[in-house]
This record gives structure tokens, sequence and C-alpha cells, in this order.
């Protein structure tokens, strides 16, 4: 189930491509917990540090853009502000789930998927862009 970031995930911006890596890494450990039947406590602790670090990314990343002008900006803070209340919606299903396995299975599948596709499809453009800025 684990999925690691590898380098064709690269944006091309050291610092988004740093916390993309420390996000899947952070996710992994989200997943690992509930498969070791880690408490409902150190779950709770990893949802909050995702939900944190999530924002954190977010608003370094919405302030890069910024920086470069980019023009795809209102469509990622959309998608941004979309994948933290889905966040918020998985951490209380989670909890209102009884803290089951299966709760923590879905969470981490959805944060893997979305942060592929979100990356391959959306933040590589930012790097592109920032590449034309360069030439």
């Amino acid at each position: 189930m684990a999925l690691m970031w590898t380098q064709n995930l690269a944006v091309g911006v050291d610092l988004i491509d740093q916390q993309h890596k420390t996000w899947f890494e952070k996710a992994d450990q989200l997943f690992e917990a509930g498969k070791q039947g880690k408490t409902s406590e150190y779950i709770m602790k990893m949802f909050d540090f995702l939900d944190d670090y999530t924002k954190t990314h977010f608003r370094d990343e919405e302030k890069y853009m910024l920086s470069i002008n980019y023009p795809e900006y209102n469509t990622q803070k959309q998608l941004h502000t979309a994948f933290i209340a889905k966040l918020a919606e998985l951490r209380k299903e989670y909890e209102s789930s009884g803290t089951k396995i299966s709760a923590v299975i879905n969470s981490n599948q959805f944060i893997l998927d979305w942060l592929v596709n979100h990356i391959s499809k959306q933040d590589k453009k930012i790097g592109e862009f920032a590449k034309t800025l360069n030439a």
C-alpha cells in the first residue's frame, strides 16, 4: 500500500519537492500506524500533523506561485482548499468509525492517490512555468 516519493514526481522547485517528500513519508507513517495497531491518540496526532503540514505546504506553494505570477494560481488554490476539507472529513470519519483500520487505509489511499495525481497533473506545471522564467 505504501507509495513513496520518486524522482518522476519532482516538480523542479526545491522547496516544493522537499515538502512533497516529507508529505509522502508522513502519509506512509499514518498507514503504518494503523496497520501496526497504534493507539487512536497516536493516529489522531498523525492526522493533526498531516493537517498542519498540508496547510503549511499549500501556503508555501501558493506564496511561490504568486511570486512568479503563476497563471493557474486560482485553480491550484481551489484544489488545495478542497483537499484540506477532504482531509478534515477523513479525520472525522476515523473518529466516528470507532478507530477502525479501514478508515486509516481509506484515508491513506485517498491522500496518496491525490498527491500523485495532483503533483503529476498540477504541480509539475508550476515547475515548467518557472523554467520558462529562467530561460
